[in-house]
């Protein structure tokens, strides 16, 4: 089990990022935009800035649903490698067979 504290921060920075999507959106198309003059796509890229770190989601790391792992993440069932292996064995995850030869 992953620490809570990591946990909650991650879910935080999706909080963050579902609050300030739109506004980045329009922020970074303002930005990107040949038309607008050479201010005003500057002012964008200021106020893009001066909003949270957090709230950008590229920060938002793919955790497992069950135990908070970071790592070995399968983004199709959301969760981790080991606890796939164990709702599998267990008979919790319908399809799924364990290999044997």
């Amino acid at each position: 089990m992953a620490k809570k504290s990591a946990v909650e921060k991650n879910k935080a920075r999706a909080r963050l990022a579902d609050k300030y999507s739109a506004k980045r959106a329009k922020l970074k198309a303002l930005a990107k935009d040949e038309s607008l003059s050479l201010e005003e796509r500057f002012k964008a890229r200021l106020k893009l800035a001066e909003l949270p770190r957090n709230s950008a989601s590229i920060r938002i790391r793919n955790r497992c649903e069950v135990t908070g792992r970071p790592r070995g993440y399968y983004r199709k069932l959301k969760m981790s490698r080991i606890s796939l292996r164990e709702l599998g064995n267990e008979g919790q995850i319908p399809g799924l067979v364990k290999s044997s030869w």
